[in-house]
């Protein structure tokens, strides 16, 4: 915020104030500059004016009609000298040595004190009162007709009077005086202040994107930033003091100046251009006196969104999952928690192998928060999930122009943003071969080239591995690298599905019920009819394992949270759930795609899919693949 530690400039204007200044001033040296405007009324008033354009005043002091004149017309603080008791009975007892009779000028009104006072004193007081100059002109050359011979009044009466040939003495004291140079010390403090905070406060409204215009009780335009002029398309000194409405009618403040309401978000369509408009009204003392509009681009808007999830992308790369968050207690899943502990303790390169949908990734995540890099960033990628080139690029990063869209200054691929932490690659027998070279110089050199650049970059990140085919037969066939398999396959961990551990459904399915029914909403009730059903769960071959299992629970849950599946509707049940419910017990129990060698893979796909009607869905769970998986095979 600016500093206000100038001394204010204070102009003292009428000629009668003027000798009590050499006896003030000096006591008033260091806590302001006070100086004399010796005019009055149309001349002091364009002197005012001038001494304000160049900067030079911040208060004016002025007597009677004087000060009443340029406070009325003047933008700055005009101080009026203000009459005390003392000054009436000095100014009386001065003029009672000239002459009994006394004729004393007030502007505007007569005092009722004054009429009192006169009573109280004996003494013949002629109270008069003036508007205007010439108003007092008149009155003073009646009175010098009338043989008054002393007029007691202000600076200009004083000069009336001596014009006149009489007697003038000056209503006011040199104490009066010292309290009107204290009120403007103090009204020039204030109002340095509050200059000092529009400045602040232009300054930052100056630097803002954000469009921002301030109107009147009238919409007319009081201050707007060069923002705003910007989005008008017009020049700020132009537009100041035009009704906003006529200048862009989209904008207007007109209702809520009459409604007193704040209007905020609003999208609205300027030109060809779209903004966000928030309206707020100004008040003071509970009336609407003004108003504030503010405009967003609303392309600005997407940009800093875009900008601000790339810049929280890390802290996305977050494992949630721990080791003992994994349900289950057959001796099969027991087993596999208790050898994710043993590999949770080194930093080996891990393999992970199990059907789609047994929890790979839950496993990944358990070691990562279970190991020294539990800290560090957890990422995942699906390897089947992107075209080989977006695959490089996500994976390795790549340079400024490395290709056609290339983001300015580069892009961080997914090896750099894990580093410290632990990379999760889902679905690695997908991974293109050409990727697989490269991946294996990064396990091996423990650096990445980014697409496009020259030099490396180290990295020190954990690598887990996971897949739902046999890498093994992948390798005989010559569909996945040798080396490439030897280097992920240090450790090993085997998730059995879901068909071999019955036991675990019970606890699996209660659990996916219940969480089911919080994130739905819905009140917690069907245990019963899991019972019911628990002999189909524990039947049926679970082609998707847990994740089809936990799908087929919130279906469950979304009818019976609903009051439509009841205990006995068993028209329903296989309706919501026909998997539990095949329609010929003796259905064709087509193999697994893993259990078919490689050169009649396409054959069995092609007819299990015959088979299934061509539903993708249904025949990728009878081959034990994802459908993306079926999607590469049968493309």
């Amino acid at each position: 915020m600016p500093s206000t530690s100038k001394k204010p400039r204070i102009w003292v204007t009428g000629f009668s104030l003027t000798g009590f200044l050499p006896e003030i001033i000096p006591a008033y040296a260091a806590r302001a500059e006070i100086r004399v405007i010796n005019k009055l009324f149309e001349e002091g008033e364009t002197a005012a004016r001038e001494l304000l354009a160049a900067g030079e005043a911040d208060v004016f002091i002025a007597a009677g009609a004087n000060g009443a004149y340029l406070k009325s017309r003047l933008s700055a603080p005009v101080v009026q000298i203000k009459i005390s008791g003392f000054d009436i009975l000095h100014a009386l007892q001065k003029a009672q040595e000239i002459s009994e009779r006394i004729a004393v000028f007030s502007y505007q009104t007569i005092s009722s004190e004054l009429e009192e006072l006169k009573e109280l004193l004996k003494v013949d007081i002629e109270q008069c009162y003036y508007t205007t100059p010439e108003d007092a002109r008149q009155r003073v050359h009646q009175l010098a007709a009338d043989g008054f011979k002393v007029i007691v009044g202000s600076s200009m009466v004083n000069r009336l009077a001596e014009e006149a040939g009489l007697a003038g003495v000056f209503l006011y004291s040199a104490e009066s005086v010292r309290r009107a140079v204290e009120d403007a010390i103090d009204i020039a403090r204030v109002a340095r202040i509050e200059e000092a905070r529009r400045d602040w406060l232009n300054a930052i409204l100056h630097h803002l994107d954000e469009a921002v215009v301030a109107v009147d009780r009238e919409e007319r335009i009081q201050s707007l930033n060069p923002a705003f002029a910007r989005l008008l398309g017009v020049s700020g000194e132009w537009a100041q003091g035009r009704v906003l409405s006529t200048i862009a009618p989209e904008l207007g403040l007109a209702d809520t100046l009459r409604t007193g309401s704040s209007d905020a978000e609003r999208i609205l369509k300027l030109g060809k251009r779209t903004v966000i408009a928030s309206r707020l009204p100004i008040r003071e003392g509970g009336v609407t006196t003004g108003a504030v509009l503010t405009c967003q681009d609303a392309s600005a808007i997407q940009r800093a969104d875009r900008n601000l999830r790339a810049q929280n992308r890390a802290s996305q790369f977050v494992a949630r999952y721990r080791l003992a968050q994994i349900l289950g207690d057959s001796r099969e899943i027991r087993e596999a928690r208790a050898i994710a502990e043993r590999y949770a303790g080194v930093d080996a390169t891990l393999l992970i192998g199990g059907e789609s949908g047994t929890g790979k990734e839950l496993f990944a995540q358990g070691i990562h928060n279970a190991s020294r890099r539990s800290g560090a960033p957890f990422v995942a990628i699906n390897c089947a999930a992107f075209a080989e080139t977006l695959l490089e690029s996500e994976l390795f990063g790549y340079e400024e122009g490395a290709f056609s869209g290339a983001r300015k200054g580069g892009k961080p691929g997914l090896f750099e943003s894990a580093h410290t932490g632990t990379l999760f690659l889902d679905e690695i027998g997908e991974m293109p071969p050409a990727l697989q070279a490269k991946l294996l110089r990064v396990l091996q050199e423990k650096e990445v080239l980014r697409v496009g650049g020259s030099d490396s970059t180290p990295v020190d990140v954990r690598i887990v591995a996971a897949t739902n085919r046999d890498l093994r037969r992948m390798v005989e066939n010559g569909s996945f690298r040798e080396d490439l398999f030897y280097r992920l396959n240090i450790l090993n961990l085997h998730l059995p599905p879901l068909r071999q551990r019955p036991a675990d459904i019970p606890a699996l399915a209660a659990h996916f019920l219940a969480a089911a029914f919080q994130r739905l909403q819905l009140p917690a009730q069907g245990n019963e009819l899991l019972t019911r059903l628990l002999p189909r769960l524990v039947a049926h071959r679970w082609p998707g394992n847990i994740r089809e299992l936990e799908n087929i629970i919130e279906r469950i849950a979304v009818f019976r949270g609903n009051g439509e599946m009841s205990e006995l509707d068993e028209g329903m049940l296989r309706s919501v759930v026909p998997e539990l419910f095949p329609a010929d017990a003796d259905a064709i129990d087509a193999p697994e795609l893993k259990h078919v060698a490689r050169s009649g893979e396409l054959s069995h796909i092609k007819k299990v899919l015959a088979e299934c009607g061509g539903d993708q869905t249904e025949a990728a769970k009878r081959l034990g693949i994802s459908r993306t998986t079926l999607w590469r095979r049968l493309k």
